[in-house]
């Protein structure tokens, strides 16, 4: 899974909080606190693109992007990646669930609790 820029994530905030695909210029419009260029919006798109983290759909112009998965689901896909640059995944688990705040912990607890309750695949 690849990382994204600072510039990139701006753009993909902007795609992830909206439910319709984007053109170029309606990115840009979302990105007000940025003085960016038509082509820097369409140049960092087209990356996200060849990244495999957007898809740009339309026939002829102007396109229109969106992205291939939520945003949880990009982080998920982060985190499981960042798991596996190690030897020794327990350990790692073990030190990101340590690192947790009392709400975020209780959280992973119930989902956990959730992803092993047979009647909730229902």
């Amino acid at each position: 899974m690849n990382r994204l820029g600072e510039l990139e994530r701006a753009v993909m905030d902007v795609l992830w909080q909206r439910s319709e695909p984007l053109t170029v210029r309606e990115v840009g419009r979302e990105l007000t606190n940025r003085d960016l260029a038509h082509t820097t919006v369409m140049t960092v798109l087209d990356r996200l693109v060849k990244k495999g983290i957007v898809e740009r759909t339309g026939q002829g112009r102007p396109w229109r992007y969106q992205p291939v998965t939520s945003k949880e689901n990009y982080v998920s896909e982060l985190m499981f990646d960042a798991l596996g640059q190690t030897r020794d995944r327990d350990a790692a688990l073990a030190a990101f669930v340590h690192s947790m705040s009392g709400p975020e912990a209780e959280a992973l607890r119930r989902a956990l609790e959730e992803s092993e309750d047979p009647t909730e695949s229902t």
